[in-house]
């Protein structure tokens, strides 16, 4: 396939690096400035130095990537809420020529779920998006083989950074403040936290999740949310008391979606350690199953991004 590439951050410059791996050709990349297209194949390496050094991708506009000759768009330009502009766009646009369509950008799915789908009946174009819920985990896909209709529920841990700061706090009874330091620190949180902390991140991924169920009909509105910022380690200490401990946990079902800290047995599935994510998928005909590993990162979601494109019919 042909790939055409929204955004340059780690996911998009992910996707680019590992495109050869999975036989496919990059022939247009583009960040919010610039881009580089070249129906033959672009000089990825290249691009991305010059990036790195301060200059452009490329000549070329960002606009123009829609005009070369790609089979497959893939949005991963930067989360946005509302009405998922610019994202949202992008795929319209995408559609509307009958291409493919692959997300790791997480804004269209959550928040515009039925517009998507409308679109996507009138295209000869697909959309796709396993990468905007758990990183490499298969979690969309996991459920798609199943049949949605045959999930009853879906929940777990899906923010690694949360996740580090709960496992920190219980294991070296340390307060809230001070883990969360040392995670800005090592680069597992970002200097402005929020999203993560105070379960918007986890709740867009779970509003997917019951968008997938219920063939639509939730938005980051719909969801309950709590975060983690007000635990105290010592409500932590008391939970390992009685063999619990605590974590962020999300559910989704067709009757909606709900985050907050939850206790869980300390040895139990959903007690993973350190950034680690997981989900239980409870099923009518498989019983319940369970996914884990890394939930974020380039490669990691750009391994979700290019696995969607190689379920994708060819054009």
């Amino acid at each position: 396939m042909r790939l055409a590439i929204l955004g340059a951050g780690a996911v998009g410059r992910s996707v680019a690096d590992l495109a050869p791996e999975y036989g496919h050709e990059v022939v247009a990349l583009a960040d919010s400035s610039s881009a580089v297209v070249d129906p033959d194949g672009i000089a990825v390496d290249a691009a991305l130095g010059r990036k790195d050094g301060g200059d452009a991708l490329g000549a070329s506009d960002p606009e123009d990537v829609f005009e070369t000759d790609y089979d497959v768009l893939i949005e991963a330009t930067p989360t946005t809420l509302g009405e998922a502009q610019p994202g949202f766009s992008h795929v319209e646009r995408a559609l509307a020529d009958d291409r493919h369509v692959v997300l790791a950008n997480k804004g269209p799915v959550a928040e515009r779920y039925e517009e998507l789908r409308a679109l996507e009946t009138e295209s000869a174009g697909s959309i796709r998006f396993e990468a905007t819920v758990g990183g490499a985990i298969p979690v969309c896909s996991t459920i798609e083989d199943c049949t949605p209709q045959s999930v009853s529920a879906v929940r777990g841990v899906l923010n690694g950074t949360a996740n580090f700061i709960l496992t920190r706090m219980a294991a070296e009874g340390l307060g809230y403040e001070h883990v969360l330091a040392e995670a800005q620190d090592l680069g597992v949180a970002e200097a402005d936290p929020t999203f993560d902390v105070d379960g918007t991140d986890a709740a867009l991924k779970f509003v997917i999740l019951a968008n997938v169920l219920a063939d639509g009909g939730f938005s980051l509105d719909d969801a309950e949310v709590t975060g983690i910022q007000d635990i105290p380690g010592s409500a932590l200490d008391l939970a390992a008391e009685d063999g619990l401990t605590i974590r962020l946990i999300g559910e989704a079902t067709r009757e909606g979606v709900r985050v907050g800290p939850r206790l869980v047995p300390e040895n139990g599935a959903l007690a993973v350690t350190g950034t680690r994510n997981i989900v239980q998928i409870e099923t009518k005909n498989a019983g319940s199953l369970h996914n884990s590993g890394r939930g974020a990162g380039g490669p990691e979601t750009a391994t979700a991004v290019l696995s969607d494109v190689g379920r994708l019919p060819l054009r």
